[in-house]
């Protein structure tokens, strides 16, 4: 059995060297809680109150999750297992401290093999850690990605860490070489290295010295560790959790907050740091500055000026500097920035720590549109939403012509049905989508589908004008819908429209929704199809690739049921490289669609035809959302593709099919 020495080699002459290890570590300790203290404290004196508390052992979970687990982080392979071999070294390292002391001044349970146990752990994770040191020094220093953030305080906070490890080994690897244990295999990274000092005939008293002086320096750079680590880079080991331990539990992904009201009862537009909430702020302190989000964004890919990394930095100096600065007038953030952005969720998906970018740029943009501050473009939108219920400005007699030639379709108004087809602005005014929308009517009276519609009293749905910030017409728009829809007898929805499906199942009124199923008609389709309500008499045969619409897929969660029904249909699926809930947006949602372009080196949209033009064989892109059909079938002729593929929506396979 190996025997235990605690403070191997250094002089008790002063006393148990415990009293000053634990002194010196025990002051460092408060030092940092009383610079965080200080540093967090902000939040709550700035932020306004949010309630973040409920179901502690949920979010208990989520942290082992995210921020133990590292689940978010692995979606990358190589930062990710670098980041893991740095966070769960520092975790096994502060666990084994814990434990040694406990064993030392409380429970002996280090004895015998659990000791080896013990030493084998610390030494494994000590390679693991050493690997992701390297991995993480070749990244940042060879590699150097655009997206990383690049300072002397990475530098400082980097090479504090790998001197800790660094130190701590070589110190164990001169106690071994002195002592020479029999059990010296059980620490695979010491003993190796204590074989060095031994060839090299170096004499135990030196071994010893040197085992001294460096125990002391390991001890001061912890404890220098401890006290820079709320102003350093190293901070997001403290605040990740935090802000992962505090966000959002059950609320949908597609369900936007409200404009908050103030005490006094009047809304609060995002204007400076005391108008967001304290999570808000904490989620700016978060942010690892890892730039996931900014690789992940199709505006920035594009050349625009969306960041949003740098939306969180940006709030966070001014959180720093004095905590009343304007974030939008004279601030830092960019009205053309926050513009912009697409809303496509891919920020929030990629964050490792649980950012919810999405919410703080639509808070944002809403004192933008309360201030005027929104290009021509998108006004006149506004504009004709507010006055026709449509952003095309036309007629609302004119919203179902596309009915001309068709069998009569009910309406609801006047006879009941078992589904209301909720067809939204592009299907049901855009000329060019007028076949797509035929073809999806004769495929449900084909397939014997009792629905009905709402004609001239359908307005839009409100998704996008939400989310450009306009509360007040989105609220006109649901109240307009549902003094219309509470006068007609259905059971269920169905819409092509992913945005439409988004904000009707999601953001409508609970009372209302829980009245009705409310399905895309991709879902509606696989029922079918798996049902044998809906059978197709022929094989396609074609090759595909399918693009993930965000507003189906990352805010809702529907991904498997529009590749069923393109596998029903006899055609061979190719999944694009960025697909499923790392898609890339076509750039037309978050009210995008309906503004001007401005400066891009290229648009997502024609990213998006490139990328399926790459695949070998594909002669099809298929979309089940009618505004990606409108900006990919451009995009396919500004990318010079036309000849080589197909924009296809999902339901002219099926009609094809029957």
């Amino acid at each position: 059995m190996p025997e235990r020495t605690d403070f191997w080699g250094i002089p008790h002459t002063l006393g148990d060297p415990a009293i000053y290890v634990y002194a010196l570590l025990g002051l460092a300790a408060l030092v940092l809680l009383w610079r965080f203290y200080r540093q967090a404290s902000r939040w709550w004196k700035i932020g306004r109150p949010e309630k973040r508390w409920d179901r502690p052992l949920l979010r208990l979970w989520k942290v082992v999750q995210y921020a133990i687990l590292q689940s978010k982080v692995l979606r990358q392979r190589y930062p990710g297992l670098m980041h893991l071999g740095l966070a769960w070294g520092f975790f096994v390292f502060f666990l084994g401290t814990a434990l040694a002391t406990i064993d030392s001044h409380f429970i002996k349970f280090l004895q015998g093999n659990a000791y080896l146990a013990y030493k084998f752990t610390l030494d494994l994770f000590t390679v693991f850690f050493l690997v992701g040191a390297g991995m993480a020094l070749y990244r940042r220093y060879v590699q150097r990605p655009a997206r990383l953030t690049f300072g002397p305080e990475f530098t400082w906070s980097l090479s504090l860490t790998i001197l800790i490890v660094l130190a701590g080994l070589v110190t164990e690897s001169f106690r071994l070489a002195v002592d020479r244990p029999a059990w010296a295999w059980w620490t695979p990274a010491g003993w190796p290295l204590a074989q060095v000092w031994i060839a090299a005939g170096i004499p135990n008293t030196i071994l010893t010295n040197w085992h001294l002086g460096l125990w002391l320096f390991h001890l001061l750079i912890v404890a220098a560790t401890l006290v820079t680590l709320p102003v350093g880079t190293l901070l997001h080991v403290l605040t990740a959790p935090l802000n992962i331990f505090f966000a959002k539990l059950d609320q949908p992904a597609g369900r936007l907050s409200p404009v908050p009201l103030a005490a006094d009862g009047q809304p609060v537009y995002v204007r400076t740091l005391r108008d967001l909430t304290w999570k808000q702020l904490l989620e700016a302190e978060a942010c690892t500055e890892c730039g996931r989000c900014q690789d992940a964004c199709p505006a920035h890919a594009s050349g625009a000026a969306c960041d949003p990394k740098q939306l969180m930095l940006h709030i966070r100096t001014a959180l720093r500097h004095d905590g009343t600065s304007p974030l939008l007038d004279d601030g830092a953030i960019s009205p053309t920035s926050l513009w912009t952005c697409t809303t496509c969720a891919s920020c929030r998906q990629e964050c490792p720590v649980l950012i919810e970018h999405p919410g703080t740029i639509v808070d944002l943009r809403r004192s933008l549109v309360m201030d005027g501050r929104v290009d021509a473009e998108l006004q006149k939108a506004l504009d004709n939403l507010g006055r026709y219920g449509n952003s095309f400005g036309q007629s609302p007699r004119m919203r179902a012509r596309w009915t001309q030639g068709l069998p009569p379709i009910p309406d609801l108004r006047r006879e009941p049905a078992e589904f209301l087809w909720f067809v939204g602005d592009y299907a049901s005014y855009s000329a060019t989508l007028a076949d797509v929308t035929r073809k999806t009517a004769e495929v449900f009276q084909r397939a014997g589908l009792d629905f009905g519609l709402l004609y001239d009293a359908e307005q839009n749905a409100g998704n996008d004008v939400r989310r450009v910030g306009e509360e007040g017409l989105f609220e006109m728009l649901v109240e307009k819908n549902l003094s219309t829809l509470e006068r007609c007898r259905f059971e269920s929805v169905v819409t092509t429209d992913p945005h439409t499906f988004n904000t009707l199942r999601n953001e409508y009124p609970d009372e209302w929704r829980t009245q009705h199923q409310i399905l895309h008609y991709a879902s509606l389709l696989d029922d079918w199809l798996a049902s044998g309500k809906l059978k197709l008499s022929r094989r396609l045969g074609y090759t595909v690739t399918y693009h993930d619409p965000c507003y189906l897929g990352r805010y809702n969660d529907i991904y498997d049921a529009p590749r069923r029904v393109i596998a029903a249909t006899g055609c061979k699926l190719v999944e694009m490289p960025r697909h499923a809930d790392r898609a890339y947006c076509c750039g037309a949602g978050g009210g995008r669609i309906w503004m001007e372009e401005g400066q891009m080196a290229e648009r997502p949209g024609e990213s998006r035809i490139r990328e399926a033009a790459a695949l070998n064989g594909v002669e099809a892109l298929v979309v089940a959302c009618p505004k990606d059909v409108t900006m990919y079938r451009d995009a396919v002729k500004t990318t010079g593709n036309e000849s080589q593929l197909q924009v296809r929506d999902l339901i002219e396979l099926v009609h094809e099919a029957m």
